[in-house]
């Protein structure tokens, strides 16, 4: 059932539809609902059964979904699986009416943790038609709109379950498996894959995405990247560049640790 959303104490500013992960229904995205409804948004999440039907279908039924509503822009927020629908949608559908996007926690280039479920029985089971999707990552698809990227950091969810996710991860979805071509800014925060869903401060990074295009960074300000060199931010933060320059189209996507 759609869900309605909250009234805010001031008009809407714009509409957010928030898709939901693997194994999840609309109500995991409840709490971020509720956050950015209060910071005035519009906000509607997007239920659909995750583990019935691959990419193509949820992309048509989000489709669906954005067709219904009458508002001009719509900005995309997707966690984890979530995301892939969403870059899935973009590829079939087009961008019309779309604004911003920030994907949380989304495995867009592969899915260590995903690939090793699938060798296990039981767990083949519980995937149903999704163990598809781990297999066919990455899409490359680049979108044009603009669109960020936020990972966690914290090492506590189920991939530890089957094994030891090796470099910086949020218990499921490794840092460099994060990354989307042409990404226009990433943010690392401090955050599980399951707890970024309930987290004050991973709302109030959406919210900086969808109204300026970039995270907030604690308000440090912006990256140089034109000395090729390592970025100093002050404090022990670290600007990450994966090794491989990625950019934006408007100057460079970087990713910074968030604290």
């Amino acid at each position: 059932m759609p869900t309605e959303p909250i009234t805010p104490e001031r008009p809407a500013r714009d509409t957010v539809i928030l898709a939901h992960g693997l194994w999840m229904g609309g109500w995991a995205m409840q709490g971020l609902r509720l956050l950015l409804a209060r910071r005035g948004y519009a906000a509607h999440a997007f239920d659909y059964c995750s583990t019935a039907h691959g990419l193509d279908e949820h992309a048509r039924l989000l489709a669906a979904r954005i067709a219904e509503m009458r508002q001009p822009a719509i900005h995309l927020v997707g966690h984890s699986l979530g995301g892939l629908v969403i870059l899935r949608y973009l590829k079939t559908y087009g961008e019309q009416r779309i604004g911003r996007i920030v994907l949380l926690g989304t495995p867009a280039r592969a899915c260590m943790a995903g690939s090793r479920f699938q060798d296990v029985a039981a767990a083949r089971r519980l995937l149903g038609a999704s163990r598809e999707i781990w297999r066919c990552l990455p899409d490359d698809y680049r979108p044009l709109r603009e669109l960020g990227v936020i990972a966690g950091s914290r090492p506590w969810g189920l991939g530890s379950l089957v094994m030891r996710l090796p470099g910086t991860n949020d218990g499921l979805v490794r840092l460099e498996e994060t990354e989307v071509a042409g990404m226009r800014d990433r943010i690392v925060l401090p955050v599980s894959h399951s707890g970024m869903l309930a987290s004050a401060r991973v709302a109030h990074e959406i919210a900086a995405f969808l109204e300026r295009g970039a995270f907030d960074h604690s308000g440090r300000g912006a990256c140089d990247h034109s000395g090729g060199g390592a970025c100093d931010h002050g404090g022990g933060e670290a600007c990450d560049h994966d090794g491989r320059g990625a950019r934006g189209d408007k100057g460079g996507a970087f990713t910074r640790e968030g604290h």
